[in-house]
C-alpha cells in the first residue's frame, strides 16, 4: 500500500533542508546506477511512459490513449509493467494479465489497463524479462509500451514520453528530501512532455528542446460499478451531493473534477492501490458513491447498486500522436 505523500515534499522547509544531503547521495548513486546499466534491447521498439516523481500524474490514461494511437496506425502494441500492489508483483513473478484478473492478485493498474485497451500484457518486476515472456506468448506484437517504465533503464527505450503534473513535482528536491525520483533536468532527455495542467516556468525551462503537449482528463457518463451495465450521465447528479472514493496518487483531482461537474463531492481519500473492503463503502446514509476506474475494479464483488465509476480519458494535443509515430517510423528506416 502506498503511503501518502509527506507535507514538507511541497516546500524547502527545516526538515527538506535537512534532508538534501541524503538527496545528493540518493541522486548520485541513482546516476552511477544508471551509467553501469547495460539495457537490453528487443526485437521490437519500445516506448516508455513515465514521470520523474513519485505519484500520480495521468500515466495510466495515457497508456490507454497511446494504445489506441498505434492500434489505428496498424501497430499490434503489447504492454509491461511491474503490477505493483499485486501478489504476483510482491512475490517476484511475472504473469499475463487476463481482462477478467483479480486486482488483488495481478494488481489494479495492469487490469484496468487489460480491460481498456484489450491488448496483451504482462507484469513482472524485471522488465526485460517480462517484455521477453510477452512477446513469446504474443509474437504478433510489434511494439511494446512500458507503463511507468521511466527509471527501468534494465529495458533499452526507443521513444520516452514523460507525463508531468506540476503539483506532483512538489518542492523539485530528490528524494527523500522531495519527491523526484531524477531531477527536473531529466525532462530534456526524452522525445515528449505530457503536460497534465499548467507546469511552472522552472519546469518547461528545463524541458528545453523537448516538445511539451498539453493533456487533460475528460469524464465520461458514469457505469454501475456491480458489473451490471448500467450507465447515466454525470450531469444527473449537478447540484447533488454523492460520497466520492480515490484511492490514486492524487486524489484530490478527482474530487475537483466532479466539483467542476457541478457534483457536491463528499470526499473520501485513501492510500495509492488501497485494497478495498466491503464496509469501507458503507458511509450510512443513501447518497451515491463515485470513484475512479482505478477502484472500481477492485470494489465490483461487493459494491452496492448506487456506486458509480467516474472513467476518464486522455485528450492529447494535437501533435503528440504524429511526433511518436515518425519517431517509430525513423526507427523502421534506419533499423
Amino acid at each position: 500500500m502506498a503511503a501518502k505523500a509527506p507535507a514538507f515534499w511541497q516546500a524547502r522547509g527545516p526538515l527538506a533542508q535537512l534532508l538534501r544531503p541524503v538527496s545528493l547521495l540518493f541522486g548520485l548513486l541513482a546516476r552511477r546506477r544508471r551509467a553501469s546499466i547495460e539495457p537490453q534491447r528487443l526485437a521490437v521498439p519500445v516506448i516508455v511512459v513515465g514521470n520523474i516523481a513519485l505519484g500520480g500524474s495521468g500515466k495510466t490514461p495515457v497508456v490507454d490513449w497511446l494504445a489506441g494511437v498505434l492500434r489505428a496506425a496498424g501497430y499490434c502494441p503489447g504492454i509491461v509493467s511491474r503490477g505493483h500492489g499485486g501478489q504476483v508483483s510482491a512475490q517476484g513473478g511475472m504473469a499475463r494479465v487476463p481482462a477478467d484478473g483479480d486486482p488483488a492478485h495481478y494488481g489494479d493498474e495492469p487490469v484496468l489497463l487489460a480491460r481498456l485497451t484489450a491488448c496483451p500484457l504482462v507484469i513482472g518486476r524485471d522488465r526485460p524479462a517480462a517484455a521477453r515472456e510477452l512477446l513469446r506468448l504474443h509474437p504478433e506484437c510489434d511494439v511494446l509500451i512500458a507503463d511507468d517504465g521511466m527509471q527501468h533503464y534494465r529495458l533499452a527505450r526507443d521513444i520516452e514520453i514523460a507525463v508531468v503534473d506540476d503539483a506532483t513535482l512538489g518542492n523539485r528536491l530528490l528524494l527523500p528530501a522531495g519527491p523526484l525520483r531524477e531531477p527536473l533536468a531529466r525532462l530534456a532527455e526524452v522525445d515528449l512532455v505530457l503536460a497534465h495542467g499548467v507546469l511552472g516556468a522552472d519546469v518547461i525551462a528545463a524541458a528545453g528542446a523537448t516538445p511539451v503537449f498539453p493533456m487533460r482528463l475528460a469524464g465520461g457518463a458514469l457505469i454501475a460499478v456491480d458489473g451490471s451495465g448500467r450507465r447515466r450521465p454525470a450531469a444527473e447528479l449537478r447540484g447533488q451531493r454523492a460520497h466520492a472514493v480515490a484511492g490514486i496518487g492524487r486524489p484530490q483531482r478527482f474530487f475537483d473534477q466532479l466539483a467542476g461537474e457541478g457534483i457536491e463531492v463528499v470526499a473520501h481519500p485513501f492510500p495509492d492501490h488501497h485494497r478495498f473492503v466491503a464496509g469501507e463503502l458503507d458511509f450510512g446514509d443513501a447518497l451515491p458513491i463515485l470513484m475512479t476506474a482505478k477502484d472500481a475494479v477492485k470494489c465490483a464483488s461487493f459494491a452496492p447498486a448506487d456506486c458509480w465509476e467516474y472513467p476518464v480519458r486522455a485528450q492529447i494535443g494535437s501533435g503528440a500522436a504524429e511526433r511518436i509515430l515518425e519517431k517509430l517510423e525513423d526507427g523502421r528506416t534506419t533499423a
